[in-house]
């Protein structure tokens, strides 16, 4: 069943999922965002201790893209073509940081240990 859902989501292999994500590389590099800029680290805290595990700089360039794109939003406009054409949305910097900091919690509890935060409502 894995294996299935693997080629079934594999762009690579499914003409529906290559489409899916041709349309997604469209729309966000029409504001400039990345694929990693889209999590939200309100909703899951897991995301918000992998960002806070970045490097700083990486984390202000994905402030300074959302709120490009916010702007953008509110403006009705995109970015203009030549800057579109240099966007890179599929490029992760969140992935890593954020299997490791999955990794360590299902390690914990394996473990029995407390959790390393505590789920709270914003």
């Amino acid at each position: 069943m894995a294996s299935f859902l693997q080629t079934f989501l594999d762009p690579k292999k499914n003409w529906f999922a290559a489409q899916h994500m041709k349309s997604m590389t469209r729309r966000l590099r029409r504001y400039g965002l990345r694929y990693d800029d889209l999590y939200d680290p309100y909703e899951d805290l897991d995301i918000k201790e992998a960002l806070n595990r970045l490097p700083r700089e990486i984390v202000d360039a994905r402030n300074q893209r959302l709120k490009r794109a916010m702007d953008l939003s509110m403006k009705h406009d995109y970015l203009p073509e030549n800057l579109q054409e240099m966007q890179t949305p599929f490029r992760s910097y969140l992935q890593e940081m954020l299997a490791l900091v999955k990794r360590e919690r299902a390690e914990r509890e394996a473990l029995g240990a407390l959790p390393l935060y505590q789920r709270t409502i914003p």
